[in-house]
């Protein structure tokens, strides 16, 4: 992958992207009112994580601070990143059917941390991004290496979006207008995202703090839980909106989406309150790889999960089963294509865990459970639609 080796020029070119960027950025966000908030993580002016856990890694010896400018190139051009394979075009799913019969979960794997959830006779879909890349423009910015697993016209009624956060590659505004045009009406956020996510057309747009809930149906519920994390849209509006995951609650059992979230005590808190979690949707990407060795590279663990501690998150919420997220579909960090895969297997045998207990599907695959045996038999746990 070509680097920028002339300063000048590199920065010249980095000048006029942020310049068009933030123009437009500033265009879709409109932060929240100062002090608007009463919440245990919330000062008056930015939302942090939780009290036992530090919001951001201070700079060690091994790790020097990152500036701006490092940062935007880095986002801008792919500096210095691993390579990864150009864009691998793979079969999608079928479009499923409108609902499920009771008792049942499907999950088809949409691609990054975008999920179509039907249960209970709901469709919910999780971080919604059918965009080429994560960003404010469509000419820079991480693009997409796999295309989307379920056409946006496949998709059943939806009953609501689910938003954990309002980075690019969970906030997605133009796949927010598509599904809206579609006749999508319904979307839960976290604290402070309303204004943005309605300027998608959105027409019903219902905030959540932690441990908030909201009915989607006399018998199913969501609640917005904790994560491990941050927000951020521009330079300057760092944590000044909440970040979290979801939970939802029904008679054929509790699905748990985490966002974006590095490892924390909250997964043990989110499992007390919601035990038995039959299906963890958690990410395992980006991380640093142990294989890598230049302190440059920065450790994301303090906001992200690796495999590793994927692994551990599934054990404390002692989930029935987990599926893997945020991997090989967009490049944010320095693991190569399939570390994340590799790396999982590898914990997954060091926890002497099955491989079925936590997979990795490509995008397009479907994962069912039935209320009736509490998992499905092995071979069919998560299976490949039919073409």
């Amino acid at each position: 992958m070509n680097t920028i080796k002339k300063p000048g020029i590199a920065l010249l070119i980095l000048l006029l992207c942020l310049f068009a960027i933030t123009a437009l950025a500033q265009r879709e966000n409109s932060p929240p009112e100062k002090a608007k908030y009463i919440s245990d993580h919330f000062d008056g002016n930015t939302f942090f994580n939780p009290k036992d856990e530090q919001p951001m890694a201070a700079p060690s010896s091994n790790q020097p601070p990152r500036g701006l400018f490092s940062f935007a190139m880095r986002w801008l051009f792919n500096n210095n990143m691993p390579p990864w394979p150009s864009f691998q075009d793979i079969p999608q799913s079928i479009p499923p059917s409108t609902h499920v019969t009771a008792g049942k979960i499907r999950i088809i794997v949409v691609g990054h941390s975008t999920f179509l959830i039907q249960m209970d006779g709901l469709n919910m879909l999780t971080d919604p991004i059918w965009s080429d890349r994560c960003s404010p423009v469509s000419w820079a910015g991480p693009k997409r290496h796999k295309p989307p697993g379920l056409k946006m016209e496949d998709l059943p009624p939806l009953d609501a979006v689910l938003i954990s956060h309002n980075h690019y590659d969970h906030l997605d505004l133009p796949t927010l207008s598509a599904l809206t045009a579609r006749g999508t009406r319904r979307t839960i956020v976290s604290l402070g995202n309303t204004e943005l996510v309605k300027s998608s057309g959105m027409p019903l747009v219902e905030e959540l703090d932690w441990w908030q809930s909201v009915s989607l149906s006399p018998e199913v519920r969501v609640t917005l839980v904790p994560a491990r994390h941050f927000s951020l849209r521009i330079p300057w509006d760092r944590n000044k909106t909440l970040w979290g995951g979801f939970i939802i609650s029904g008679p054929s059992g509790n699905v748990y989406y985490a966002g974006d979230t590095g490892y924390g005590s909250h997964f043990r808190e989110i499992a007390r309150r919601f035990a038995p979690i039959k299906i963890a949707l958690l990410p395992i990407a980006p991380f640093r790889p142990r294989k890598v060795i230049n302190p440059s590279i920065p450790d994301y663990s303090i906001n992200h999960m690796g495999p590793a501690e994927a692994v551990q998150a599934h054990i404390d919420l002692q989930a029935q089963m987990s599926v893997a997220a945020h991997f090989q579909v967009f490049q944010l960090g320095w693991d190569g294509f399939d570390d994340a895969v590799n790396g999982l297997a590898a914990a997954l045998m060091e926890n002497m865990l099955s491989a079925d207990d936590f997979i990795a599907p490509e995008p397009g695959r479907i994962i069912e459970f039935c209320s009736s045996s509490g998992k499905t038999p092995t071979q069919a746990k998560w299976l490949l639609a039919d073409r």
